[in-house]
């Protein structure tokens, strides 16, 4: 069967998998696994911090190297998803559209007069899918980007190397693009609108973090949390928005995040709107993945939320880590017993 056919084969089945009602988990960690999984992680090279709560339970809160889970850590492009989920805030209330909409409407006078007319045609879910088509601001040409005066005007007056919403690339400055319109729409800055639409509910502080030339607040890097935020956080998603009987997300939102959309040129696996979607030990898996190995991983068959934060300034930020780190996540989800059914995304 043709690829494109067997990527349309799976997100229509995935859109009816959504419409099912859930029923509950109720999920256990073996206590024998409890030591053996600590004590692989301590001994990944770069590994900081450790979380795992299951059935809404923290059971593993480790830190290792002198760090603590209730200590700010830099979550590098961890960060995407949080920006993922305030765009679906916004959307929920009626700032936003959809994610149909050109982002161009939301970016007012920062947009360059002399952009290649295709820009006009990238839309919110282009820039969340990381398919922009738009030449990437990542990898070799960070660096450049961060040190220009105007990041909005660089990111859009960048040559087009695919057409918006066709491939992926990977681009920081999608991301960015809507830390900027999200302060456009609402005339307050990312910071506020972070704290009011997800630290507030979830009861999490948000500090500050690093600005453009311009002042808006990156949108995709360089913001801080703590490992127990963070927790929290993607408890909240995997709870499809609610938390602590507050509805911080609406689950049409969450659930459309989780839908296939594109794949990673970096290690194939699915990618949605600020999530990375695979399988673990043959169950279906969404996790939000920054630089040098910050992790959160949401595990909805098992009720189970993973977080791993590492050293954010490694040689290099290849996959060979996040292989280590997916392998003692698979070590967790088969030593956790279920009882009862939920129905999650699934090929």
């Amino acid at each position: 069967m043709p690829a494109a056919r067997v990527f349309r084969w799976r997100l229509c089945l995935l859109g009816l998998l959504m419409l099912l009602p859930l029923e509950p988990v109720v999920a256990a960690l073996a206590p024998e696994q409890r030591e053996s999984v600590v004590e692989r992680a301590g001994a990944l090279p770069r590994s900081h911090t450790l979380l795992v709560a299951v059935d809404g339970e923290t059971v593993i809160d480790e830190g290792f190297r002198g760090h603590r889970t209730d200590g700010t850590a830099n979550i590098k492009s961890l960060s995407k998803t949080l920006i993922a989920a305030l765009v679906g805030a916004a959307i929920d209330r009626g700032v936003f559209e959809s994610v149909d909409q050109p982002v161009v409407e939301l970016l007012g006078d920062r947009v360059p007069a002399d952009i290649d007319p295709r820009v006009n045609g990238i839309t919110i879910g282009n820039l969340l899918s990381m398919q922009a088509g738009l030449e990437r601001t990542s990898g070799g040409n960070y660096g450049a980007w961060v040190a220009s005066s105007n990041w909005v005007a660089d990111a859009l007056e960048r040559p087009f190397v695919a057409e918006p919403g066709e491939r992926m690339l990977y681009s920081t400055g999608n991301s960015h693009l809507l830390s900027v319109a999200l302060t456009e729409a609402t005339g307050r800055s990312t910071l506020a609108l972070t704290r009011d639409w997800l630290g507030d509910p979830l009861g999490i502080a948000i500090p500050p973090w690093t600005r453009d030339p311009q002042g808006i607040y990156f949108g995709g890097n360089e913001m801080g949390l703590t490992p127990q935020a963070l927790l929290r956080f993607g408890e909240m998603v995997r709870q499809r928005g609610r938390y602590g009987g507050q509805v911080v997300l609406s689950t049409a939102w969450v659930e459309r995040s989780w839908q296939p959309r594109t794949r990673s040129f970096f290690n194939g696996d699915d990618y949605g709107y600020g999530w990375f979607i695979t399988r673990i030990a043959d169950q279906p898996v969404y996790y939000g993945w920054g630089y040098g190995g910050q992790l959160l991983y949401v595990v909805p068959s098992r009720a189970m939320t993973v977080v791993v934060t590492s050293d954010p300034t490694p040689p290099s930020n290849g996959s060979g880590y996040l292989n280590k780190v997916e392998a003692l996540v698979s070590e967790l989800i088969e030593a956790t017993t279920v009882t009862g059914m939920s129905v999650s995304s699934d090929d």
